[in-house]
């Protein structure tokens, strides 16, 4: 639970980045469910299947890419550094805030899906997939931040449970349901932040996220800066499956 600032800042972020590409483009980008729905809505039209089914890969790209780096380290026996996708992740949102601003996507809140649509959809799924590999294998597969399906099925389970506990179990289930319930309402806080960001700063609101990524790698990813890191304490990650 020390670490449950970063889980929902990270919530908070993916809540803008979703929102940002919706806004931008009118799709979303952090769950794959959505997209797959489309290829299935986009049936037969082959160019629009392709592009989606591009989306749907560079999320998964973006989730092999973090488990290849921090296995990679395994494999020499050094510690895994799950700090550095989250700032790659943070580096990536600056980089297509940056490059929006100066024109590469087009004029903010267009919706005809043009190609530079879905190089911006594209970019922001790996980014999106890179955060959710690397928050999962940090804590054993217990804490997924992008998308809300796993966790509002989880409170549900949580909050049942504790009807019929008693005690520490009764007391784990309610911190459980307590850290699902703050990532729902952060990732739906992210997303209405970004409403009035992208109407002052258009592209340059996915700064924004960055800067949540960033706060949350400091606080639980970097070592002499953080709390408690995740990926040094094997006992720590046992519990969190639990409770996260």
């Amino acid at each position: 639970m020390r670490h449950a600032p970063s889980w929902v800042l990270l919530a908070l972020a993916a809540g803008s980045v979703n929102a940002g590409a919706f806004l931008a483009c009118q799709r979303f980008v952090t769950h794959v469910t959505g997209l797959t729905t489309q290829l299935g809505i986009d049936a037969g039209l082959w160019g629009l299947m392709a592009e989606y089914g591009l989306v749907v890969l560079c999320f998964i790209a973006g989730a092999m890419s973090s488990v290849i780096v921090l296995q990679r380290r395994h494999q020499r026996g050094k510690p895994p550094l799950h700090a550095a996708p989250l700032i790659f992740v943070s580096t990536m949102l600056a980089g297509v805030a940056i490059s929006g601003h100066a024109g590469l996507f087009g004029q903010f809140g267009t919706s005809v899906e043009q190609p530079r649509d879905f190089l911006l959809l594209s970019l922001l799924s790996f980014a999106m997939g890179l955060q959710n590999a690397t928050v999962s294998t940090a804590t054993g597969g217990a804490v997924r931040t992008t998308h809300m399906t796993g966790p509002a099925t989880e409170l549900g389970v949580q909050l049942a449970s504790s009807f019929a506990m008693d005690g520490e179990a009764r007391r784990t289930a309610l911190q459980g349901a307590m850290l699902r319930g703050s990532k729902i309402i952060a990732f739906a806080s992210g997303a209405a932040l970004m409403v009035p960001a992208v109407r002052a700063g258009g592209y340059l609101a996915f700064l924004i996220p960055g800067a949540f990524i960033m706060t949350a790698t400091v606080l639980s990813f970097i070592p002499g800066m953080s709390v408690d890191t995740p990926s040094t304490r094997e006992p720590a990650l046992s519990r969190g499956h639990r409770i996260a």
